[in-house]
């Protein structure tokens, strides 16, 4: 089992920056890519980013160029760094957690977080 918890979310205006981060425990050494998805009211939970544990990255069209993710292999974290935030990017941020394959399909991730609200005012 591997277990996610997320942190770092919070209020924020449009224009700001925030950090989020996920802290996995567990059998960390099975997972093959972690990634970021969030889900605002109403709306099917959307991929962002993922990346492998060699280091690949992917993103949605919607996040590239203001979202980063990155790790700490030492830490067990995933960072998601979140610049010209928009308040459509208002949802719960998810951590999610995939033992094999690669891609955006949140029906292939096998562990996820509980989540963390990100609010953005305009």
């Amino acid at each position: 089992q591997v277990q996610l918890v997320e942190s770092g979310g919070g209020l924020v205006q449009a224009g700001g920056s925030l950090r989020l981060s996920c802290a996995a425990s567990g059998r960390t050494f099975s997972i093959y890519a972690m990634g970021w998805f969030r889900q605002a009211p109403g709306k099917e939970r959307e991929f962002l980013t993922a990346i492998s544990w060699i280091g690949d990255t992917l993103y949605a069209d919607s996040v590239k160029g203001r979202f980063t993710i990155s790790r700490d292999n030492v830490k067990n974290t995933v960072y998601l760094q979140m610049n010209r935030l928009k308040p459509e990017d208002t949802a719960v941020y998810y951590c999610a957690a995939r033992l094999s394959g690669w891609g955006h399909n949140r029906v292939e991730y096998d562990y996820w977080g509980q989540g963390t609200q990100v609010t953005v005012s305009s």
